[in-house]
Order: C-alpha cells, then sequence, then structure tokens
C-alpha cells in the first residue's frame, strides 16, 4: 500500500488561499446573483419525469464558497434534474441512534460544526422552508422496532446546507437530515433501500461525505497517493456496479486507512446506493478532481 504522494490533478488552490481567503465567500457573493436567476427559471418535478436518483456528494466545508468552478459544478447538476419537491440528507456530520430527523420547523437555525474559519462563514443562512410533512413520511415508512426520534431543535448541519447553497440558492425547498446510525454499509444499504420510495414522490436523497477525507495537502499540485489511488478503486467500483467491492473498502482498497482514517465521509454512499432503483447499476460521475490534495468525486444512480 503507498503513502508517497503522487502528481495527479492539481488541487485548486493552496491551504492558506481557503482557510485565509482575502475576501471569505466573495467567489459566491459574485456566483450568487447569475445562481438565482437561474434558479428561478428552473422547472419543477412532477409525477411523469419518474423517479429522482439518489446522490452522493462530497461536500467540502466553507472554501467551497471560494471555489467557483467547484460551486458551478454543483449548480449544473441541480439543472440538470428537475426541482426537488423535498430533499433528505444523510450527512457524515451527524452520527446518532436510534435514528433522528432534524428539526422540521421553517427557517431553523443552522449547525456552524467547523472550526478556524472566518466570522463570516458562521453568519451565512438558509432558511428553508417548513419540512414537517417530509418528516412524517419517514417516519412512518420506518418499522416499529426502529422508531425516529424527532430532534426539536437540530438545524441543518454543513454536510447539508453548504452544497444546497451553491445547488438550490433559493432556499425555497423543504429539507431534511437524518441521522446516521451506523456505519456498517449493509445496514445504510438496507436503511437506503427503505427510503427509496421517496424518489418517486419527488424526494431527493442526498448521501454527503467526501470520497476521500484524510490529511489535507499542504504542497500546491501534488495528490497523496492515498487520495488518487482510492479515489481511482472507487470509480472503477461505481462503474462496474460492485457493491461488495465498495462494502470491503476498509480492507480492500488502495490508499487505506490513510484516505480515511475514520469512515464516516465514505459510508453515506451506502443511503445512496440502497435507495437506487438498483444498486449494481453503473453510477453516473457529477463531479470529480480534487481540492487540497481531497477527491470530491460526487455522482447520482437513477
Amino acid at each position: 500500500m503507498s503513502t508517497d504522494s503522487a502528481r495527479a490533478p492539481k488541487p485548486e488552490n493552496t491551504v492558506t488561499d481557503l482557510f485565509n481567503p482575502a475576501a471569505p465567500a466573495a467567489a459566491y457573493d459574485a456566483f450568487l446573483p447569475s445562481a438565482l436567476t437561474r434558479a428561478r427559471a428552473q422547472r419543477e418535478w412532477v409525477p411523469s419525469d419518474g423517479a429522482l436518483p439518489s446522490l452522493y456528494l462530497s461536500h467540502g466545508a466553507p472554501p467551497l464558497f471560494d471555489l467557483p468552478d467547484w460551486m458551478r459544478a454543483l449548480s449544473d447538476w441541480a439543472h440538470s434534474l428537475p426541482k426537488p419537491k423535498a430533499i433528505l440528507v444523510v450527512s457524515a456530520h451527524w452520527e446518532d441512534a436510534p435514528l433522528a430527523l432534524s428539526a422540521p420547523a421553517a427557517g431553523t437555525p443552522l449547525v456552524y460544526d467547523f472550526g478556524g474559519f472566518h466570522s463570516r462563514y458562521y453568519t451565512m443562512t438558509y432558511p428553508t422552508p417548513d419540512a414537517g410533512d417530509l418528516a412524517r413520511r419517514i417516519a412512518a415508512m420506518m418499522p416499529d422496532n426502529e422508531p425516529v426520534y424527532q430532534h426539536p431543535s437540530r438545524g441543518l448541519d454543513h454536510g447539508a446546507w453548504i452544497p444546497l447553497m451553491a445547488m438550490y440558492p433559493l432556499a425555497d425547498i423543504p429539507v431534511l437530515q437524518m441521522s446516521m446510525p451506523t456505519h456498517d454499509p449493509a445496514r445504510l444499504l438496507s436503511l437506503g433501500h427503505r427510503l427509496k420510495s421517496l424518489r418517486a414522490e419527488g424526494v431527493l436523497i442526498v448521501g454527503s461525505g467526501f470520497m476521500t477525507h484524510g490529511q489535507l495537502s499542504l504542497e500546491t499540485g501534488v495528490v497523496p497517493a492515498w487520495s488518487s489511488e482510492f479515489d481511482a478503486w472507487a470509480a472503477d467500483a461505481l462503474a462496474r456496479g460492485d457493491v461488495d467491492q465498495l462494502a470491503g473498502f476498509a480492507d480492500r482498497a488502495p490508499g487505506m486507512p490513510h484516505a480515511h482514517p475514520t469512515h464516516d465521509h465514505f459510508v453515506p454512499i451506502f443511503i445512496t446506493l440502497g435507495a437506487a432503483a438498483n444498486a449494481e447499476q453503473p453510477a453516473r460521475t457529477a463531479i470529480d478532481g480534487y481540492v487540497l490534495g481531497l477527491a470530491k468525486r460526487s455522482f447520482e444512480l437513477a
């Protein structure tokens, strides 16, 4: 298993550029006017569109708001689909059992679950509409032996609101988060499968993590081999629909354990796979490349 650095696609910025930008979120400010205009023209999902795909996205952190290419890629992805009726996110940043749902009330305050960034990022808001109907629908889908706890105050964490601010900047779609109760791929596949029928109701199901999530690269133009090798392995398995291979990532994937010292940012992929019509179909990559040495591969399944 190689842990040496390897030349690969260039990260978009240096650590200094992203963690100490001269004008925090200025790229988002420049992106927003055209993104809002585009969002207002987006066609809404109707039943004749059929089920929406399930998504796995590498969600980034506050520096995403300083990366115009990444924001445009997320926006383009959103606009390749009809506008969802609602969105359900299972994020790496909310691990809790038994299953819990975020507070569904309109405008519930966000969770700023990151540290060391400019104060601007802690004032950003994403006041989505009431998601109570979706919360009740999800609770009714769960078996009697797996009750769902409705959290009274927890808002969306950055695994949800940061990418959604680029994808759906109007903040006019009900958004709910479900906690991730386990790292076990089989159990997460089963949970995703239970949620599958929501897609035919216009609900976008999103597993939010990061394709690799190890030590950030401090050297401009260098992607660590553990990151590029893991990303290539995952891309191959996804192209072949090899769910068993993906489920064995901890022991089978090159670059481990450096690519995922903890597993929380990879395993949301199994919610995405479980919610697909067929987990073994080839995935369609929507975003690839690297930022600070980490693979930001994101994909969808019909």
